[in-house]
C-alpha cells in the first residue's frame, strides 16, 4: 500500500474520534485535516451537557492550540468554514451507553455514516480513583464497543492503549491480546473477573457515602483501592489494570469488523509534523526535566541502565494512520486475524537508557538553563542517582527524617507554633514516597517491546522520499541527542512551561 492509496482511503471516511482534547487525539485529527482535506466527516465525542459547552470546549481545549496554526495558514480567512464542513462536534460520555448521546436523529446519522471508530479517551493517571479509571479506562471500551457494533458502514475500530498493560515485564514482551480472566506474574489471584471488580468498586463506594466520608476521604480510600486491587491481580497501578481490563472487553469483537489494538509506550513531543517539538502539558520524564531545571530535585531515582521506551506523538499517529488504512483493507479469513496489536516504541530497535535521557537534561539545562522568578538563570549540577529502592529509602532517612523529626520536636516545645511547617514537611515526604512507589516499575523497567506486528506494517507501506516524513513511523530515523536538545526540551519550555 502506498501513500497515495492511504488517503485516497481516508478521502469521503467517516470518522468518530473519542477522547478529543487529548494529546494525541488532537494530532491525529490535524493531521487527517491536513494531509486528506477530503475527509468526509470528523465526528469528535466531547463530554460536556450539550452542543454549545462541548463547543466551547472544542474551540477552547482543541483547535485554540498553536498545533494548528499550519492548517490555520493553509486557509486563513476560510479555516473555520472549512472545519464548520468536516467537524461534527457531539456532546456525550463514554461512560454511558450509546457514548451519552441523547438526539435520536444524530445517533440514527452517526451509526449510518461512521466507518472508523478511534476511542483514544482514557484517564491516566497512575493513581487515579478506581470507580473514575473503571469508568472510563475499561467501561468506556465497551460502550466505544458497542456503539461500533451499530455502525452499519463500519470497517476498523482502533483503541489506543499501552504497552506498559503487560505490568512489569522482564525481557521480551510479545504483541499478544489479552483474554478474559487473564492475570500477570506474580498475581495473588488466578481469575480476573470484570465484573466482580466493578461490584467491589461500587460497593466500597457505597459503603464510604453510608459512613458520611468526606469528598476527600473517599478520594483518598477509592485510590487505594484501585493500586490494591491492580497488585492483586499482578499489575502495578490502577491506570495500566483498567487499560488491560478494557482490551479484554474488546475480545467481544470479533467476527464484527477489524479491530486494532494500538499500545504507544512515553509518547513525547512531536519530531516532524505539523512542525518540531509540539507537546501538551509536562508528561513523565518532562516532570523530571523541569523539577531538575528549577532546581527542585536533588536526585534521580532508577537503573541507569534501564531502557526508557519513548515514542514522538506523530509517529504513533502515523502509526495509527497506516494501521487503520491496511486493516480496512484486508479481507480477513478468520475471526482471529480481525484482530491486530501493534507496539509502537523505540526500546527493541533505538533503545535510550535512563542515563543517557539523565545525561541529555544536564547538557540542554547548562547550556539553555531555566529562569527563576526573578528572570535569572538557575544552575544546575550533576545530581546523585540512587539506582536501587533501598537505596532511595537510606536517602530518605538519612536527608529528611532526621529534619522532619526535629521539625516534630520544636512544634511541641513551641505550642504548636511550627505546627504547619511540620505537617507540610511530612505531607512532603509521604508525596515523594507514593510517587516513587507509584514509578518504581517505569523507573527499573526490565522489559523490551516487540514490535513485529509494527516492522512488518512498515514494510506493507510504500512511501517515496517525497512521502517519507508524511507516514514516518519508524523509531529507528530518530537521533536521540539531537531530537531532545533541538526538538523535545525546546518544546517542553516553549508550548508546555510557556
Amino acid at each position: 500500500m502506498e501513500l497515495g492509496s492511504i488517503l485516497q482511503f481516508l478521502e469521503n471516511s467517516c470518522i468518530l474520534v473519542t477522547g478529543a482534547t487529548g494529546f494525541l487525539a488532537k494530532i491525529f485529527i490535524e493531521k487527517i485535516l491536513r494531509v486528506q482535506p477530503n475527509v468526509k466527516k470528523f465526528y469528535v465525542l466531547l463530554r460536556a451537557q450539550d452542543t454549545n459547552s462541548a463547543m466551547l470546549r472544542f474551540n477552547h481545549e482543541v483547535i485554540s492550540k498553536d498545533l494548528f496554526r499550519v492548517l490555520k495558514g493553509n486557509y486563513g480567512e476560510n479555516f473555520h468554514s472549512f472545519l464548520s464542513q468536516k467537524v461534527r462536534v457531539v456532546a456525550g460520555d463514554i461512560t454511558f451507553e450509546n457514548l451519552g448521546v441523547e438526539d435520536s436523529n444524530l445517533l440514527e446519522e452517526m451509526w449510518k455514516e461512521i466507518d472508523i471508530v478511534v476511542n483514544s479517551a482514557a484517564t491516566t493517571n497512575f493513581d487515579e480513583r478506581y470507580d473514575a479509571s473503571l469508568k472510563i479506562n475499561t467501561l468506556g471500551a465497551l460502550h466505544v464497543l458497542n456503539f461500533s457494533k451499530k455502525c452499519a458502514k463500519l470497517k476498523v475500530l482502533l483503541h489506543v492503549s499501552t504497552a506498559y498493560v503487560h505490568g512489569n515485564g522482564v525481557g521480551l514482551i510479545p504483541e499478544r491480546a489479552f483474554r478474559k480472566g487473564d492475570t500477570l506474574d506474580g498475581a495473588k489471584i488466578s481469575y480476573l473477573d470484570i465484573n466482580t471488580e466493578t461490584k467491589i468498586a461500587t460497593e466500597r463506594l457505597r459503603e464510604l457515602q453510608t459512613q458520611n466520608a468526606t469528598e476527600k476521604e473517599i478520594t483518598r480510600a477509592m485510590k487505594d483501592l484501585g493500586t490494591e486491587r491492580a497488585m492483586l491481580h499482578g499489575w502495578p497501578n490502577t491506570y495500566v489494570f483498567t487499560k488491560a481490563m478494557g482490551e479484554m472487553v474488546l475480545e467481544n469483537f470479533k467476527g464484527e469488523a477489524n479491530l486494532i489494538i494500538l499500545r504507544p509506550t512515553i509518547i513525547t513531543s512531536t519530531i516532524t509534523e505539523p512542525f518540531s517539538g509540539w507537546i501538551e502539558g509536562l508528561r513523565t520524564v518532562d516532570s523530571i526535566f523541569v523539577a531538575y531545571g528549577k532546581g527542585k530535585l536533588k536526585f534521580f531515582v532508577g537503573d541507569p541502565e534501564s531502557t526508557v521506551d519513548i515514542i514522538p506523538g506523530d509517529m504513533v499517529v502515523n502509526c495509527m494512520v497506516a494501521t487503520i488504512a491496511v486493516a480496512a483493507a484486508s479481507r480477513p479469513n478468520s475471526d482471529e486475524s480481525r484482530l491486530s496489536i501493534y507496539h509502537i516504541g523505540s526500546s527493541n530497535c533505538n533503545p535510550l537508557k535512563f542515563a543517557d535521557i539523565k545525561w541529555l537534561m544536564y547538557r540542554f539545562l547548562i547550556e539553555n538553563p531555566l529562569l527563576d522568578g526573578r528572570g535569572k538563570p538557575i544552575k544546575v549540577g550533576q545530581i546523585t542517582t540512587l539506582n536501587t529502592m533501598a537505596s532511595f529509602q537510606r536517602y530518605i532517612a538519612t536527608h529528611y527524617l532526621p529534619f522532619v523529626k526535629g521539625l516534630q520536636f520544636v512544634n511541641m516545645i513551641c505550642c504548636n507554633h511550627f505546627e504547619s511547617a511540620y505537617t507540610s514537611a511530612r505531607q512532603q515526604i509521604s508525596r515523594a514516597m507514593r510517587l516513587v512507589e507509584l514509578y518504581n516499575p517505569y523507573m527499573f523497567f526490565q522489559g523490551i517491546f516487540d514490535d513485529v506486528n509494527t516492522k512488518n506494517l512498515r514494510k506493507t507501506i510504500k512511501t517515496s522520499q517525497t512521502g517519507m516524513n508524511s507516514l514516518n513511523f519508524d523509531p529507528k530515523n530518530v537521533q536521540w541527542d539531537e531530537y531532545f536538545l533541538k526538538t523535545h526540551f525546546v518544546g517542553v519550555t516553549k508550548y508546555a512551561m510557556k
